[in-house]
């Protein structure tokens, strides 16, 4: 098995990163999916039905797909003879922040179920909580139904917000 693993080695790692990158694409577009939502859909109309079509698409046949290769690809790479040293830390670190992704994901397909039946619990100011954190912020405050929230305002207008 593992020669087999040493000369397919270049495939699985291409292989790997090609999902890894279209996984984290999705992980990181559909909480934007979602503020549209929230902001743009009274969970009545048809705006609705697009909202809930993307979601489901997005999640069910590109992340989840890409998830479960990474996951595949990852494992015969660590089963891979010589590639990995279990004994170094960013092994562990790096398997802690895939088990976060994978929570993380999850967690999202809980959400998508949650529109779907109108039963959505979370504000678009929280979703952003996730996103844009890497943007020029500016201080003030905002309002949301049961959170006290601070906000920040990106230099595009994008609002960020973070809970008190």
């Amino acid at each position: 098995m593992g020669d087999i693993l040493i000369v397919l080695y270049p495939w699985i790692k291409s292989l790997h990163l090609i999902s890894v990158i279209s996984w984290m694409a999705g992980l990181f577009y559909l909480p934007r999916i979602f503020v549209y939502h929230v902001e743009r859909s009274d969970g009545k109309d048809q705006i609705n039905e697009v909202f809930l079509i993307m979601e489901k698409k997005l999640h069910s046949f590109i992340m989840t797909p890409a998830m479960i290769v990474s996951w595949i690809c990852g494992f015969l790479l660590a089963a891979t003879p010589g590639i990995i040293d279990f004994s170094h830390m960013w092994v562990w670190v790096k398997l802690l922040a895939i088990i976060a992704m994978t929570l993380f994901n999850i967690w999202l397909g809980l959400k998508i179920s949650d529109f779907k039946t109108n039963n959505n619990s979370i504000c678009s100011t929280e979703i952003l909580t996730f996103i844009d954190l890497n943007k020029k912020f500016h201080y003030g405050k905002i309002s949301c139904p049961g959170y006290k929230l601070q906000y920040y305002i990106a230099s595009e207008g994008t609002r960020c917000l973070l809970k008190n």
